[in-house]
């Protein structure tokens, strides 16, 4: 079933001039170098729009680390609306940072921030031309678990693995494709029963004709597949061009010679359904597929030009990401809306289905107030008390909102450094090793202290020990953890300091080795 939008397209808008070309450039402007942010009930038709800020110097945009020197993380920030608390401590927010099509420097890599940003864990990259995405908290063997996926990047798709790390950081499991193909970057997912559900990319030759191409065109084949982690196993792989013909494209042939495959489909999310089928997304048929875990067959559609669903209105999307099951009939889509765009603003969404009459119904659209319109990218998650945490693609930014879209989180990475997807997870890490210290002498007599546990997500105070003798140490100051770097000044140093991490209940968890105070 084909239905006709039911809200005007950006496109639309455009032409019959009611796109203003203010609330354009102010879209733009926020998602290249940040805005003022107000609470939305502020934003009403006679506030000013959010303004853009004078983009930042580079050395303003990343953390310098003298305790950890090898370390540039991007700052982060984030704003609370007031009346609302804060998110829970225990619960941090995880990125895959990255500046992935800009000469401005950066180092891309994995990240865990508490819900204030600051930064708890950071791991840059291990080779220059690969680059993290989509890190994330899941279980694996009954233990919480990190998972990544780590390679190269070429016209938006990926060539590289799966990583699973446990709680010291330490990867236990690694995660390749079968039939001779590496593991895409747009998913990995793991499943209950010790599998992963991952996308991968092959080259097949097809009929592009009905596009206006050559009869024997190059296109990207687009695979779901399902391997057991412990064993390697292909469990189950589903081919789109076995299933969903060209024609289904949204996708325009790009003109003169083909340089490379054509992506008619663009798989960007594998996840289970309900009832333990299969939900894959394509972004470039803007359609929404249930396939059967067993057979393969095509169980609906919804969206596209094929719909097997009416979409009711506000629920329609396009070129759209990081779909979920909530329930057999609720679904979460990060709607990007672009590009080409074809909305004003990406929206998080909540859909029902009403399955017996095949209708799709908009529950809730979760908008930042800046409008930001994400090309590609994003994420959408629900969290055990309802609340919805959005990372908004390709656009700097990350929210959360109540349930009925109140925003009460709002933070960005600096202007051209996005991450694939954003999450919230409660997570404990427990690194190995010991933690890391720097002191320098100041112009007082005394002496700074630097200290850094990358990761250790449990330190609550620092306390420095000093004396004259690297045996023989006292407590002389203390301080609160003020994220991935903690700096402690000391008024009277000994020749000699270390530092211990103590958490909430004055436990020593670790020590840094003792250093020579400078004099």
């Amino acid at each position: 079933m084909n239905v006709p939008p039911t809200r005007l397209t950006r496109r639309q808008l455009i032409r019959s001039g009611a796109w203003i070309a203010g609330g354009a450039s102010v879209a733009a402007a926020a998602g290249t170098v940040g805005y003022e942010w107000q609470h939305p009930q502020a934003l009403t038709e006679a506030s000013p729009r959010p303004a853009a800020a004078t983009p930042p110097s580079d050395s303003d945009d990343f953390i310098k680390l003298r305790s950890l020197p090898d370390l540039r993380p991007p700052k982060l920030t984030v704003v609370h609306s007031r009346g609302h608390t804060p998110p829970s401590p225990n619960r941090l927010l995880f990125f895959s940072p990255g500046a992935y099509h800009t000469t401005r420097p950066s180092q891309d890599g994995l990240m865990a921030a508490d819900p204030h940003g600051r930064i708890v864990w950071f791991s840059p990259k291990p080779q220059a031309d690969h680059v993290p995405f989509d890190l994330q908290v899941q279980s694996y063997q009954g233990s919480p678990v990190l998972t990544w996926w780590e390679g190269r990047v070429t016209d938006g798709t990926g060539s590289g693995m799966g990583y699973i790390a446990d709680a010291s950081y330490q990867v236990i499991k690694t995660i390749q494709a079968g039939n001779g193909l590496t593991v895409d970057l747009h998913e990995l997912n793991l499943t209950p029963s010790g599998s992963a559900l991952i996308t991968a990319y092959r080259t097949a030759e097809a009929d592009l004709s009905p596009l206006g191409g050559p009869r024997r065109g190059q296109v990207y084949a687009c695979q779901a597949q399902e391997v057991d982690i412990a064993s390697g196993k292909l469990l189950f792989s589903w081919d789109s061009l076995a299933h969903v013909p060209i024609a289904e494209t949204y996708n325009t042939l790009p003109t003169g010679p083909q340089t490379a495959p054509f992506d008619y489909f663009h798989m960007n999310s594998v996840a289970l359904a309900a009832d333990g089928n299969l939900l894959i997304s394509s972004r470039n048929t803007w359609t929404i597929y249930k396939v059967s875990r067993t057979t393969g067959d095509i169980m609906w559609r919804l969206g596209g030009k094929q719909s097997d669903f009416e979409i009711g209105p506000g629920a329609r999307f396009y070129w759209q990401h990081d779909v979920r099951a909530l329930s057999e009939d609720k679904m979460t889509i990060f709607d990007d809306g672009a590009s080409p765009a074809e909305e004003l603003q990406s929206r998080g969404l909540l859909l029902e289905l009403d399955l017996s009459r095949k209708l799709a119904r908009l529950v809730r659209a979760y908008e930042n107030p800046a409008q930001l319109l994400a090309d590609n990218q994003g994420s959408v998650q629900v969290l055990p008390d309802g609340q919805v945490f959005v990372g908004w693609g390709n656009q700097p930014y990350f929210s959360q909102f109540t349930p009925d879209g109140e925003l009460v989180l709002d933070g960005r990475f600096p202007r051209d450094i996005f991450s694939y997807r954003a999450f919230s997870f409660p997570w404990t890490g427990r690194p190995g090793g010991a933690p890391e210290a720097a002191v320098e002498a100041n112009s007082t007599g005394g002496a700074t202290v630097y200290v850094s546990w990358n990761g250790a997500t449990e330190v609550h105070h620092w306390v420095v020990l000093t004396g004259d003798e690297p045996t023989s140490l006292e407590r002389v100051a203390e301080a609160h953890w003020a994220g991935l770097e903690t700096v402690v000044t000391v008024c009277r140093p000994g020749k000699y300091l270390a530092v211990v991490a103590l958490d909430a209940a004055r436990h020593a968890l670790g020590r840094s080795a003792v250093l020579e105070v400078p004099a």
